[in-house]
């Protein structure tokens, strides 16, 4: 296994027999970019990471945006989930590094063909909500992490 947390992501990923060897090979950089739980576990342990999801956690159900409930997160690169965004003024922005690895879930919303993109960092979170494919994708918040 190539990973600081022990998870299979990497040979789960599709880039990983590409462009990237792992994150212990790579000193925690995978595809060019950081990876949040290396960044975590090689400073301060693997407990440190796993507190830092569980606040984000924490912080993500405490918003109450409606019928979203995370129970885990996962580690994602940013070029999977990194949707343009459509602005007031008509133009479209994205917001996330395509070589960092995210903190990230997928929440279908009952009753809905939409789903909740959650996304976060040890800087801020992202929740969207979008549909098949990344269509139509809208901003519901976007917030500092409270440290």
């Amino acid at each position: 296994m190539n990973t600081y947390c022990k998870l299979d992501c990497c040979e789960k990923c599709d880039l990983f027999q590409k462009t990237c060897k792992g994150c212990e090979e790579s000193g925690g950089h995978p595809c060019g970019g950081s990876c949040l739980a290396a960044e975590y576990i090689k400073k301060d342990g693997f407990d440190a990471f796993q507190k830092l999801k569980s606040d984000i956690i924490q912080q993500i159900n405490s918003m109450g945006i409606d019928k979203l409930e995370i129970k885990d997160l996962n580690l994602l690169i940013g070029a999977y989930v990194n949707l343009e965004y459509p602005l007031p003024n008509g133009t479209t922005a994205k917001f996330l590094n395509d070589n960092e690895i995210y903190l990230a879930n997928q929440i279908g919303k009952p009753d809905s063909e939409r789903c909740y993109g959650v996304l976060a960092n040890d800087k801020f979170i992202l929740i969207c909500e979008y549909g098949c494919m990344g269509a139509d994708p809208e901003i519901i918040a976007f917030r500092k992490i409270s440290q």
